[in-house]
């Protein structure tokens, strides 16, 4: 783990969730009992549906792959089971009133959403045949830095959308971007994100992967002067991009496999990642923007978008 520089003194106690966590301040609709649409595309009956085979698992549901009978367009099914509990239920609350909201092509696409009388809940979704940049990256190896510019592009147009919506979404990580054969992404799973209502509610609560936490989240008083919630989610793509790029967990060394305490260290305390030799200025310019301690001095979203690192992309892109 990278050499430690200062220790203060930090209050390792996790906090009680703040009364947006357990009681959202926004209304969150029981889904409809009948398929609801936000697309002409979209499949006139889930019962016309048929299961091609399991994508994943988790979160107290399963994620499909699946066909209409009729057209045989593809799409993903994410069933959550009714006797899921309740902080999973939330969860897929939560993730359906953010899927009704968004409306950006770099965000995933949902097609409907269906209540059975046993209380499954159904969220049909477009499908991206490529999986994850996570599943990408252990199959096909490290990212170059042109496509790590394209992905960058996508990502932070995504985010720049979301946060105009007040969505921060909290869990920012390879294994959440999806990506087609287009290598074309979109943010997915909204279980964790938060709806702000106001300009400066509290986000630092424990939840998402602690691994792509910000520093702020586990140390509000000491990172968070000029509070900032979104900035977390520049923090978790700084270190997405950079994991890309090298191949591993960029705050610890290859294949280490940390506990809570470590991971918390590292990021709240240890030295800035070691940058490859190799990297250009520019590249590194960005990671570095991304991955400032203090959540007041990272560049946000849009301001992201006019860093020479994404700009020279879509200059190219034109080409």
């Amino acid at each position: 783990m990278a050499l430690v520089r200062e220790r203060r003194q930090l209050n390792l106690r996790l906090p009680l969730p703040d009364s947006s966590e357990r009681r959202p301040r926004f209304p969150l609709p029981l889904p409809p009992t009948t398929t609801t649409t936000s697309s002409t595309t979209a499949v006139a009956s889930f019962a016309d549906l048929e299961k091609i085979q399991v994508l994943g698992h988790g979160n107290g549901g399963t994620v499909y792959k699946v066909h209409q009978k009729k057209t045989s367009t593809v799409y993903a099914l994410k069933v959550v089971h009714g006797d899921t509990d309740a902080i999973t239920r939330r969860q897929i609350f939560r993730e359906m009133e953010i899927l009704r909201r968004t409306d950006s092509p770099h965000v995933i696409h949902c097609h409907g959403i269906s209540e059975k009388p046993d209380g499954d809940i159904s969220i049909l979704m477009e499908y991206m045949d490529s999986g994850t940049l996570d599943s990408l990256l252990k199959s096909n190896g490290t990212f170059s830095e042109q496509n790590l510019s394209d992905i960058a592009f996508q990502v932070l147009n995504g985010l720049s959308y979301l946060h105009s919506h007040k969505i921060i979404h909290r869990d920012i990580k390879p294994a959440n971007l999806l990506v087609n054969s287009k290598m074309e992404v979109k943010i997915s799973d909204f279980g964790v994100s938060k709806i702000m209502c106001r300009t400066l509610d509290p986000c630092n609560s424990y939840v998402g992967t602690c691994a792509y936490m910000s520093p702020e989240r586990f140390d509000p008083e000491t990172y968070g002067q000029n509070y900032n919630g979104y900035a977390a989610d520049i923090w978790s793509l700084g270190l997405t991009m950079l994991e890309l790029y090298i191949g591993h967990f960029p705050l610890l060394p290859a294949g280490q496999r940390p506990d809570w305490a470590t991971l918390m260290c590292a990021i709240c305390f240890g030295e800035p990642p070691n940058l490859p030799d190799d990297m250009s200025l520019e590249f590194r310019s960005f990671i570095e923007c991304c991955l400032q301690r203090e959540s007041s001095k990272r560049w946000s979203a849009s301001q992201l978008l006019s860093h020479a690192f994404v700009v020279n992309h879509s200059k190219k892109s034109e080409n």
